[in-house]
């Protein structure tokens, strides 16, 4: 085996499995966990030290580097010496073209969903279809258990349901609402606040003479949200319950002049622990939302019900004003006892792609903010040390999957500002190299994104020569460690976040598509500003 190239094929949309010359390869759980690791990054040199805090998370053995090194040893004597290489400062593993179905799915999901945009609706519902064609279950059903592998699956469900959703959409174009009423119900009932399926069923309810039985939806949808959320249906889904009751003619059109259901919004949540922070996050925000066209929500969770009157009177006096200046904007309060949790999973239903939230004193330390990172499905960007001022937005930036993400914010927050971006980087490294090919690298990627210009600029690496370089900076936006889970902020982050001189965002990176993504991004593995 190891004197030839072997014909290796992977799946991860499903259980995690591996084929050699068209024989099944059996491993065991934790080689088959690495596996998973390294075909999430097929291409990519993956950290042993990420791989390690997959396997056994804030608690690996002594011996851990050396018992990863043994099953690699297993992975190369099943699939071949070839197929997975060392490469410091961990593995990388070799996938030929669409030997991956995570691959496939991910072209074949693009190319519907640009097929969709450009109005080839019957193109678009075939790719579509066979994009979701390659799942066999829950992805990675046999080794998310740590969190690394069950962030990763919850990435690629995320991107299964947006698939589905252009499907559905894509089949509403060719005219197919009576064969799309059933399945429509079951998704509806199981993804009860999510609001896309919610808009689907009730236009292919209403394209089937069955006005009555859509708005039955839409007061179903509205009461389930206000009760489980406390708020009200987005714009997208109050304007369809409207034009339904009109019997608005764009919605029963001849199949060949349908356009594309209006989508959902997105939005950018504004998730306040201490409502004194509300003005400094909306400040940041209210430019997003501009900028994109997305929805602001407010939110704050407050720990007894006889604090919620004021909360949300509060927030429903920064909701007037941001009206008044033409935001689309809604805002609601609750009482939580574990408001992390409650506020990330507001973020889900609400389809945010960015979540905005305070930091109090501790930092990584507090319960509140641990249980956002944790399971918010979208960006999260916890703000230190109160409001940005107009100036210069700087990114440190080394090449980490949250410095991308950090990039991606940054960026975004730059043109929606109109300030200047600089990212900053190491002015040597072990191998006597500078970041300033990385810098260039990252620069390039963002121009092509948004058409802003970053400038390079390097530093020693070392916390007090970062924290000088953004002295003059108005913002600071930084990406949290691979392993901010167990090594917390870090020094130099540390000693960003505790500068006098300017606010800091940590960012950490979602599972959904990020900000800059375009509409026509199915998926954030092959789409993200490092692509």
């Amino acid at each position: 085996m190891y004197g030839r190239r072997v014909a290796a094929e992977f799946r991860v949309l499903g259980p995690v499995d591996a084929t050699v010359d068209d024989v099944s390869v059996r491993l065991a759980p934790q080689p088959r966990a690495v596996l998973a690791m390294l075909l999430l990054q097929a291409g990519r040199v993956v950290p042993a030290a990420r791989l390690v805090d997959g396997l056994w998370g804030d608690d690996p053995p002594a011996t851990a580097p050396n018992i990863l090194q043994g099953y690699v040893s297993q992975l190369r004597k099943a699939l071949g010496r070839d197929v997975v290489e060392t490469r410091e400062p961990g593995y990388a593993i070799h996938v030929e073209r669409d030997a991956l179905d995570l691959h496939r799915f991910e072209r074949l999901a693009t190319d519907g969903a640009r097929a969709l945009g450009r109005g080839q609706a019957p193109l678009a519902a075939e790719q579509l279809r066979e994009a979701l064609a390659l799942w066999s279950g829950d992805a990675l059903a046999d080794v998310a258990e740590g969190d690394v592998l069950r962030a990763a699956a919850g990435r690629l469900d995320e991107l299964r349901l947006v698939a589905l959703e252009r499907r559905i959409e894509a089949e509403l174009a060719c005219g197919r609402e009576a064969e799309l009423v059933g399945e429509l119900e079951s998704l509806t009932a199981e993804h009860a606040l999510r609001e896309r399926f919610q808009a689907l069923r009730m236009l292919a309810l209403y394209r089937c003479d069955r006005q009555a039985e859509a708005l039955d939806v839409y007061r179903a949808a509205r009461a389930r949200l206000v009760e489980d959320l406390g708020l009200e249906p987005g714009s997208a889904l109050q304007e369809l319950e409207q034009a339904i009751l009109r019997h608005d003619a764009s919605l029963d059109a001849d199949v060949r002049d349908r356009q594309r259901p209006r989508p959902v919004a997105h939005t950018i949540l504004v998730a306040a622990l201490d409502l004194e922070a509300v003005e400094s996050l909306v400040a940041l925000a209210e430019p997003l939302v501009r900028d994109a066209e997305r929805e602001l929500v407010i939110a704050s969770a407050v720990s007894e019900p006889g604090l919620l009157a004021e909360a949300s009177s509060r927030l429903r006096a920064h909701r007037d004003r941001l009206v008044l200046d033409g935001v689309a904007v809604r805002a609601a309060a609750f009482t939580s006892l574990t408001p992390g949790a409650d506020l990330a999973r507001l973020a889900r239903e609400q389809e945010s792609e960015l979540l905005l939230v305070d930091a109090p004193a501790g930092l990584l330390e507090d319960a509140r903010v641990l249980g956002l990172l944790d399971e918010a499905a979208c960006d999260v960007a916890v703000l230190v040390r109160g409001k940005a001022r107009p100036g210069v937005v700087l990114v440190p930036f080394a090449g980490a999957d949250h410095d991308w993400c950090a990039i991606e914010l940054g960026a975004w927050l730059a043109r929606s500002h109109g300030t200047e971006l600089v990212l900053a980087g190491s002015a040597a490294a072990a191998d006597g190299r500078d970041a300033s090919r990385l810098l260039a690298s990252a620069s390039l990627a963002v121009q092509r994104a948004l058409g802003v210009h970053a400038e390079p600029l390097l530093v020693e690496p070392e916390a007090q020569a970062l924290v000088d370089a953004a002295r003059d900076a108005s913002l600071v936006v930084v990406g949290l460690t691979d392993r901010w889970r167990r090594d917390g902020v870090g020094q130099a982050r540390t000693a960003l976040a505790t500068s006098p001189h300017h606010p800091t965002l940590l960012v950490r990176r979602g599972l959904r598509p990020g900000g800059l993504a375009p509409d026509s991004a199915a998926t954030r593995f092959t789409w993200t500003v490092a692509g």
